[in-house]
Order: structure tokens, then C-alpha cells, then sequence
């Protein structure tokens, strides 16, 4: 016997975490945001469960068949965001790999909701946010100290002459 309630909740879990994830790239201008990562957990999550035969009781579904699943999801997701991935050949820079990482990680955890392991959803998506909150204000200081050496500082420190 199916069931809805707790299906439905897993897809709800999965779509909030996306969007929660989608909201911090929204609000930076990157070329993701709640909708497209909503729709990525989403999808992840509705694949895994799909996999599961929607039957959540351990020995209910074959587990082999959830493991080429969430290797498929993975795989897939690998297209959608190398498509974010941008070289820039005039400067030399690479752009988008944050948000690449952000797909990613947002089917991951769509994977985990269809799973219905909350505990590691939670926790994965608070470590996630945090990065996102903590990790960029981090780099902007570590970038500023590493340009305020000289070359032959930079030499040092990297064990090398530039």
C-alpha cells in the first residue's frame, strides 16, 4: 500500500531544502536559484523514491536497484552543471563552479529526502547554508591577506619562486 502523506512529505522536505539553497544563489545573481534548485531535489528525491517502489520499509525495495538510481541522479546532474561552467579565455578566470557544486549537492540531498534520512538531510543542509553564509566573507579575508604579501612572501609560503 502506498503512502501519500508520507510521500508527499518527502517531496515537500526535498523541494524546501532545494529552495533554501536556491534562495542564497538568487540572492547573489547566479544563474540558479529557488526554482531551479527546488526543481533539482525535487526531482532527485521523486527519482529515489520512484526506485524504492515508493515501499519506505527497509527490505521493501531492492537496494541495488536504489544504488544505480542515485548513480544515474549523479551522473546527470554532472550535465546540468557543467552547463554553469563558464571559461573566460580573455581572462583566463573560470566562473560557475560554485553553483555547479550547488546543483550537485542540492540532488544529493533531494536523494537523501527520498530516502527519508532526516536527521542527514538536516544536518547537511545547515553545513551547506553555513558555506554559502560563512565561506564567502572567509575568502574575501584569506584573498586580502595573501595580496598583501609581497612575491617574495607568496614565494616562500608556497615553497617555490613565482
Amino acid at each position: 500500500m502506498i503512502d501519500y502523506s508520507e510521500i508527499i512529505f518527502r517531496l515537500v522536505s526535498a523541494v524546501l531544502v532545494g529552495c533554501a539553497i536556491g534562495l542564497d544563489r538568487n540572492l547573489h545573481g547566479k544563474p540558479t536559484g529557488i526554482k531551479t534548485l527546488g526543481l533539482v531535489a525535487l526531482g532527485a528525491s521523486l527519482v529515489t523514491m520512484a526506485s524504492m517502489d515508493f515501499a519506505f520499509s527497509h527490505g521493501a525495495y531492492d537496494s541495488a536497484a536504489v544504488s544505480r538510481t542515485i548513480q544515474g541522479i549523479i551522473t546527470g546532474i554532472g550535465f546540468l552543471g557543467a552547463g554553469v561552467i563558464i571559461h573566460d579565455h580573455t581572462t583566463e578566470k573560470v566562473r560557475g563552479l560554485t553553483t555547479a557544486a550547488s546543483i550537485w549537492v542540492t540532488a544529493a540531498l533531494g536523494i537523501v529526502c527520498g530516502m527519508g534520512s532526516w536527521q542527514i538531510a538536516g544536518v547537511a543542509a545547515v553545513i551547506v547554508l553555513l558555506l554559502f553564509v560563512l565561506g564567502r566573507p572567509l575568502e574575501r579575508m584569506l584573498h586580502r591577506q595573501w595580496l598583501s604579501k609581497t612575491d617574495e612572501e607568496r614565494a616562500d609560503i608556497s615553497g617555490h619562486e613565482e
